[in-house]
């Protein structure tokens, strides 16, 4: 099975205003509502994949009620921890430019962390779990530690996409992949990184530190993956980018659903890069028809060191 973490889920409500202005009163011309949060977008495109998950994390409140709804309308299995304060809700305005505005998380009681632990320590050696997204202040630091360590006892694949701290933390228990973007590489290391040939120095850092590979997103110049024998280049068509919300977790998404399919490192490479190009391409998370036309685009081409 393969289990999504997230810890602090949102609904991501979506605001169209063509004329904007602070200090006025603004009426919008379209409205969204999205069950929102990484491990959450990660479920929903591994469904499009038609591989089966199950979403973990915390819930409370009629906005939490929604996120369940969403999932059970979805197909999508879930086995939330309820908490007692409402899930937050974070605003996206798009208008002349898209301004975000997140809400705090709500407090998870210890009691409740617990809980979710002992989901971890119910996993299995065929197991992946994928951890993604901010943490709670009400949650330990060390949240991400904590499940490396318990998935790294039970045996079961870990899968990260974070900050460079809770990456950090998870190194010395051999993930099995991680998923940094270029920026979140270069604040990993203090650097500017100029060349793909950067790119894969870096990753063999984090290698060298514990991880099993690394995938580094690039934006519109594709995707670097780096194991300890390869390291590959994904190359995608341009294309008019409308969302970058979900591309990302689409890329988790599109990668271990290659991997629990069978596919070859390449092949499930090709179909993550596919899966966060067509997210981007899109208003919202890929639709499966959107990545297989992606997919036909995209190139692989082996870089240095690659056997």
């Amino acid at each position: 099975m393969i289990y999504t973490v997230t810890f602090n889920p949102s609904i991501d409500y979506i605001m169209v205003s063509e004329d904007f202005e602070l200090g006025r009163l603004n009426r919008v011309t379209d409205t969204q509502k999205f069950a929102g949060g990484k491990g959450i977008n990660v479920s929903r495109v591994l469904k499009t994949l038609n591989v089966h998950s199950t979403a973990l994390g915390f819930v409370g409140g009629f906005p939490g009620q929604f996120i369940i709804d969403t999932l059970q309308n979805a197909s999508i299995a879930k086995n939330f921890v309820h908490i007692d304060e409402d899930t937050r809700i974070n605003v996206k305005l798009k208008t002349q430019v898209e301004t975000e505005i997140n809400a705090p998380g709500p407090t998870v009681s210890h009691e409740q962390f617990e809980t979710l632990l002992n989901q971890m320590r119910k996993t299995k050696e065929h197991d992946v779990v994928i951890v993604s997204g901010s943490v709670p202040k009400s949650i330990p630091d060390d949240a991400y530690k904590q499940i490396a360590q318990i998935t790294y006892e039970t045996g079961a694949k870990l899968v990260v996409d974070a900050e460079k701290d809770l990456v950090k933390s998870v190194l010395e228990y051999q993930p099995l992949f991680i998923k940094p973007n270029k920026d979140e590489l270069e604040d990993m290391f203090d650097t500017t990184i100029k060349s793909d040939e950067e790119v894969i120095k870096y990753a063999r850092q984090i290698i060298d530190q514990g991880a099993q590979s690394v995938i580094i997103t690039l934006g519109g110049a594709g995707a670097i993956y780096v194991d300890h024998k390869n390291s590959y280049k994904a190359e995608v068509p341009i294309d008019k980018v409308i969302n970058t919300v979900g591309a990302g977790d689409s890329t988790v998404a599109g990668m271990v659903a290659g991997l629990e399919s069978g596919l070859s490192i390449e092949e499930s490479f090709k179909q993550a890069v596919a899966s966060g190009s067509a997210t981007a391409f899109n208003d919202d998370l890929a639709t499966y028809q959107s990545i297989l036309e992606v997919k036909d685009k995209v190139t692989i081409s082996a870089l240095d060191g690659s056997v």
